[in-house]
């Protein structure tokens, strides 16, 4: 008897552990390489909703970016992930990379500005962007919002990116090795600032960065693409070796999710994405940039989620 009832409780913690395990939810949220500013900021979120969500967990994805992203997002393979406004307008429609049909995608919220970075060194002739003519240039990763907005930047510099240059399909990690390497002579790289690959490579003994103005270009891109791009800087305080602000062009970031998603879960996620935003900025400083201002119509690119909604509503923060 005493055997029989040892086995029943075995049987009973087994069943209270396997329980609890099944209740709990794991979210998975898609970034984009570890030079970048998406990688870290995911895994900081991760983190937060671990710590705050019951029976709930979160793990970041190294991912080529934007589009592969909002490709596992609509497909149902992930549950969130941080994604350019440019690709995330081109899901929703079924354009350019996404030709094969349009994307149920969301917006939790409006992030910060992602700034294109146009990265050549010292001794490679480079000095404005029609010099990548005849170079060797990466262009970003596969699956990456870098490459649709690079593609878009040589256009509107007069080029063709099949023609005028060798492409490589680089990260952002990746491409600053190369360059260091001399195996390529510029590269693009589109992200918040500061990100680590650059700093790392303006920061190489030996090595004088340079970055390419672009913004004299910005009104063919929005003539074309719409008013999703916008004309700014790269302060010369932001990396090492920078002679003079850097006019570059910049577009929004969203944290995208699927529209299935339960509008209970996007409220929690939404409000602590704002409401924990002093915490992930101590993994990056962009998350300062999170801010009630930017939740608009214009800068998401695709519809608030409802849960953003009713959260944005709570606060009194007008979306229009």
């Amino acid at each position: 008897m005493k055997r029989l009832l040892a086995l029943a409780a075995g049987a009973a913690v087994a069943f209270t552990v396997a329980a609890a395990v099944a209740q709990t939810k794991q979210l998975s949220i898609t970034t984009g390489g570890t030079g970048g500013v998406y990688y870290p900021l995911g895994g900081g979120f991760a983190s937060i909703i671990g710590k705050n969500i019951p029976n709930t967990t979160a793990a970041a994805e190294v991912t080529g970016g934007s589009v592969a992203n909002l490709q596992l997002i609509g497909s149902g393979r992930a549950d969130m992930g941080l994604s350019q406004v440019d690709a995330a307008f081109d899901a929703i429609n079924g354009k350019d990379k996404f030709k094969s049909g349009k994307l149920p995608i969301q917006a939790l919220a409006v992030l910060y500005p992602n700034h294109m970075h146009v990265v050549t060194i010292d001794g490679t002739g480079i000095t404005k962007i029609e010099d990548l003519k005849g170079k060797r240039v990466s262009t970003g990763s596969p699956g990456s919002a870098t490459e649709v907005f690079a593609f878009r930047v040589i256009e509107a510099a007069g080029l063709d990116k099949d023609k005028d240059m060798t492409r490589e399909r680089l990260g952002v990690a990746e491409s600053v090795n190369a360059i260091k390497d001399k195996k390529i002579d510029a590269f693009f790289w589109v992200g918040g600032l500061p990100t680590a690959a650059v700093t790392d490579l303006s920061a190489t003994p030996g090595t004088k960065i340079r970055f390419l103005d672009i913004a004299q270009n910005v009104g063919k891109m929005v003539a074309k693409y719409g008013e999703i791009y916008a004309a700014t800087t790269i302060p010369k305080t932001t990396y090492t070796g920078m002679e003079a602000d850097n006019k570059n062009v910049a577009v929004w970031n969203i944290l995208a999710v699927n529209a299935s998603m339960s509008e209970d879960l996007a409220y929690q996620l939404t409000k602590l994405l704002f409401e924990k935003r002093q915490e992930l900025a101590a993994v990056h400083k962009e998350a300062l940039n999170i801010k009630e201002g930017n939740q608009k119509k214009a800068n998401a690119g695709v519809p608030f989620h409802p849960g953003a909604l009713k959260y944005f509503a709570e606060k009194g923060i007008k979306i229009d």
